[in-house]
């Protein structure tokens, strides 16, 4: 596998982009977020869909009809 690819969910350039639009719109709305908090959430974010994925992969195995060779 090629070490240079990741899946955009893994980017923290798209999280932070999503954010950084999440933000405006909550600045819009009357709710002040920093670039600092946006940072933040960003790792937050990065870090939260890695666990979540760990913990799907482990659900699929324990719930396999099937065992691993």
């Amino acid at each position: 596998m090629n070490d240079d690819l990741k899946a955009w969910y893994q980017s923290r350039s798209v999280w932070g982009a999503l954010i950084a639009i999440l933000a405006s719109l909550a600045n819009a709305a009357g709710l002040e977020v920093t670039a600092g908090d946006e940072g933040e959430l960003a790792d937050l974010v990065v870090s939260a869909v890695g666990t979540i994925g760990g913990l799907i992969a482990i659900y699929g195995r324990i719930s396999a009809r099937r065992r691993v060779r």
